[in-house]
């Protein structure tokens, strides 16, 4: 399909929480659209700059890459101000409740389930790991970089939400993660992606596949 949409990005900050601990974070809040629709991914921390940056356009949804509070604890007042669904992987509910206890996802989002919006698809890969529900979004055609991004250039675009990092993968030392299970994923559905391909994460910098592929051996040895 013919790219029409454009990449925004915010940097939020507030906590992530789980197994009794509190941490500050810095969190990536990735909108992908045109003038007219978008789709959020991450609603992290601060409703009223995500909607600032939707903007007057029809919000699609909201996408969580996972469950862990600090990447949907702004979601449910997005959805509330918008009328879009939020849409988390089913594996990742238990997370969900945890922040979210009286207010469900609208919908699922499952291993091969294509979005489309402004002519561009984002495609689901479930990459379960960092937590059982983790999902990346895959955009083949998704070239152009946010504005103020800088940095990174390629073709193709994977929002890796917490699953791989410049440097590596996820953390896998607390509950709901694995790192045998993460290295699987990104070495069995990520890795295989062109190493042109542009890793927007959930924290920190951009890179591509093809940075981080030649690591996969020393991440292994390592053990996380």
């Amino acid at each position: 399909m013919s790219n029409g949409a454009r990449l925004d990005h915010l940097v939020t900050s507030g906590t992530f929480s789980l197994d009794g601990g509190v941490w500050e974070v810095d969190n990536n809040v990735w909108l992908v659209g045109d003038d007219h629709e978008a789709y959020v991914i991450d609603a992290a921390h601060d409703a009223a700059s995500i909607l600032a940056a939707v903007g007057d356009r029809r919000l699609l949804g909201i996408l969580c890459t996972h469950g862990h509070d600090d990447h949907i604890d702004a979601a449910p007042e997005v959805a509330d101000a918008t009328g879009a669904p939020i849409l988390l992987h089913r594996d990742d509910e238990a997370l969900w409740r945890m922040r979210h206890p009286d207010r469900a996802p609208d919908g699922q989002l499952a291993d091969g389930d294509v979005l489309t919006v402004a002519g561009t698809d984002l495609r689901v890969l479930h990459t379960p790991g960092h937590s059982p529900g983790a999902v990346c979004l895959y955009a083949p055609t998704l070239t152009a970089g946010a504005p103020g991004e800088g940095g990174v250039s390629g073709v193709g675009t994977l929002f890796s939400g917490d699953t791989l990092f410049q440097g590596g993968p996820g953390a896998t030392g607390r509950s709901y993660s694995s790192f045998p299970t993460i290295i699987d994923s990104i070495r069995d559905r990520l890795l295989t992606l062109p190493p042109e391909t542009v890793v927007r994460t959930g924290h920190g910098a951009t890179t591509t596949i093809g940075a981080e592929a030649p690591h996969l051996a020393e991440w292994i040895a390592r053990g996380h």
